[in-house]
């Protein structure tokens, strides 16, 4: 794999929300239109994340993703996402590990978080990473499409 520089920083970003803005045309894709999938928007606001990962080549942002509190104890992994062109070389999964480890830091014991029946690339790398399908929680409870996940964090 080529050596990516990684950063951290919040939800504020710019390059974090371009990378956001790029998710949401790729999710249009996959799953359907913006009229879709606009339930799902009001729960991916970047207002409350503030811990945010994003690698670089270079100094082109190529990858994101970030956490949230959802209780005093599990944190939420959101807005995951590498380009198209920079997928299938671990980019994600790494991505996944860091992002659990500094929820772990923070004092989290378990990560949360909601995917899609159509996403099964990343069902199965959160499968992969040891994340267990769950009841659909909070907001996703009544949502048929979604799929909820969690895992145990650890050192």
């Amino acid at each position: 794999m080529n050596t990516y520089r990684q950063i951290r920083t919040d939800g504020t970003d710019s390059d974090f929300i371009a990378l956001c803005r790029l998710l949401d045309e790729n999710l249009d894709e996959i799953v359907g239109t913006k009229f879709q999938r606009s339930q799902y928007a009001q729960y991916n606001t970047l207002e409350h994340i503030h811990n945010v990962i994003l690698y670089y080549d270079g100094s082109t942002a190529i990858a994101c993703g970030s956490f949230k509190k959802y209780d005093d104890t599990a944190a939420e992994l959101k807005r995951v996402f590498v380009r198209k062109e920079y997928r299938g070389q671990g980019i994600a999964r790494e991505l996944v590990m860091s992002l659990g480890q500094w929820a772990l830091s923070c004092g989290y014991t378990s990560m949360i978080l909601e995917t899609g029946e159509l996403l099964t690339a990343a069902m199965s790398l959160y499968r992969s990473l040891g994340y267990a399908v769950i009841p659909n929680y909070g907001q996703y409870r009544d949502m048929k499409n979604s799929v909820c996940m969690r895992k145990a964090l650890s050192a």
